[in-house]
């Protein structure tokens, strides 16, 4: 039976070229846990992600187990940044980034089949920060613009401020928060290899 793969589902989203595009994020059901933090230090960061994935996986071997036809593959993590009240982003001081780390997950993922997943981790004794803050939540960023950015995480300012010049060439305003999708796990990709999409609302 194959796998529901909503990168694949929602491919526009989750492709980019590194020159920028102008697309239309739809509402998405998604795993999604808040922060603050530099995410090179803060334990809180390390905690966020590690609940992420440990409910995620949970609930996708759950699915599987009661209904072979629900089992989808887990997404890669995204992340909203911030650290001014209006949302917008300044790459200095790292330790004032507000963050909310998410996952997108299939629409039959509900509030109650999460809830089952937490108990199941707690079950088999299990310790994992942070798990009871990760929340569903329904999420629409509307229209963004977006490109791909290839190389380290430190490297990303010219790409965004490319992003925002396209933006602003297009006549948009940018609104809401920095969006960052990540692919490949830093801790077993080179830097100069990580692959990054950014992604900007606008209106």
């Amino acid at each position: 039976m194959t796998k529901i793969d909503l990168s694949k589902k929602h491919k526009q989203l989750y492709t980019a070229k590194t020159e920028p595009a102008l697309i239309d994020v739809p509402e998405l059901n998604c795993l999604m846990i808040d922060g603050k933090g530099d995410p090179n230090s803060a334990p809180a960061f390390t905690e966020a992600m590690g609940a992420l994935y440990a409910l995620a996986y949970t609930t996708k071997f759950s699915l599987k187990k009661q209904d072979p036809a629900k089992d989808f593959k887990v997404m890669m993590p995204e992340g909203l940044w911030w650290n001014h009240a209006d949302g917008t982003f300044s790459l200095k001081p790292k330790d004032s980034w507000c963050w909310t780390l998410f996952m997108v997950v299939p629409d039959f993922v509900t509030a109650k089949v999460i809830d089952a997943a937490r108990d199941e981790i707690r079950a088999k004794k299990k310790s994992v920060p942070s798990l009871d803050k990760v929340r569903l939540e329904r999420f629409r960023e509307g229209k963004c613009v977006q490109i791909m950015h290839i190389g380290p995480y430190a490297d990303e300012p010219p790409t965004i401020a490319k992003l925002h010049k396209f933006a602003t060439d297009q006549g948009l305003k940018l609104r809401g928060k920095h969006h960052e999708i990540y692919f490949g796990d830093p801790r077993r990709t080179k830097p100069e290899k990580l692959k990054t999409i950014l992604r900007q609302p606008v209106g």
